[in-house]
């Protein structure tokens, strides 16, 4: 399976929500998922920011390696799970062919009863984006609770 997160520039919210998501599903011991990342607006190749950066080592996760892509539909064809952080990334995963597989990660995680947006600490203080992963990382142990269960259940 392969989950694609989605923000807007992919420099902060999605790809902590990817770093996170790798080490909660190896923490499980959770196999056969792949995690991505892409942006709305996403310039290619940038790093993610200062405050993603440091707040996401913080807590074990190292995104120094990680660099900016542009969401494509090629990337949305290719992903099994779309997870958006907010409507108008959710909007645009489905434009580019995501439908009946993009969700917002909140509306996910929550099995439709909380659909709102991931706050975006772009350009905030660094307790702002620690608060932003603390969130992350709830909603996509919730996710991960929900892609077992369905396993579990015989579903892909």
């Amino acid at each position: 399976m392969r989950v694609l997160f989605v923000c807007t520039g992919n420099t902060c919210r999605s790809p902590m929500a990817e770093g996170i998501a790798r080490r909660l599903a190896a923490a499980r011991g959770l196999t056969g998922v792949e995690f991505a990342s892409a942006g709305t607006g996403a310039a290619a190749e940038s790093p993610a920011t200062d405050g993603a950066l440091l707040v996401s080592m913080e807590q074990g996760v190292d995104l120094g390696e990680h660099r900016s892509r542009p969401l494509t539909a090629e990337l949305v064809a290719q992903a099994d799970l779309v997870l958006a952080m907010g409507a108008g990334h959710l909007e645009r995963a489905q434009q580019l062919g995501g439908a009946g597989k993009s969700f917002l990660l909140t509306d996910y995680a929550s099995r439709g009863t909380s659909p709102r947006p991931v706050s975006d600490p772009f350009g905030a203080e660094l307790h702002v984006y620690r608060q932003t992963f603390e969130e992350l990382e709830q909603e996509i142990a919730r996710v991960l609770d929900r892609l077992e269960e369905e396993r579990g259940a015989g579903a892909p």
